[in-house]
């Protein structure tokens, strides 16, 4: 089934086209997620330096 699903070379459905976009949204959130979490911690360290 999957070997199928790759060599299928016809246009994309809609529903292939929202699991793509479902995947890119949770990347998109992970890595945002993470990038917050280390710039907080940049902020915070340089906060302490100052003081």
């Amino acid at each position: 089934m999957i070997k199928n699903f790759l060599r299928d070379e016809t246009g994309l459905e809609l529903s292939e086209y929202a699991v793509a976009a479902a995947l890119i949204a949770l990347a998109v959130v992970l890595v945002f997620g993470t990038l917050g979490k280390n710039i907080g911690g940049v902020i915070t360290n340089l906060a302490n330096n100052i003081k």
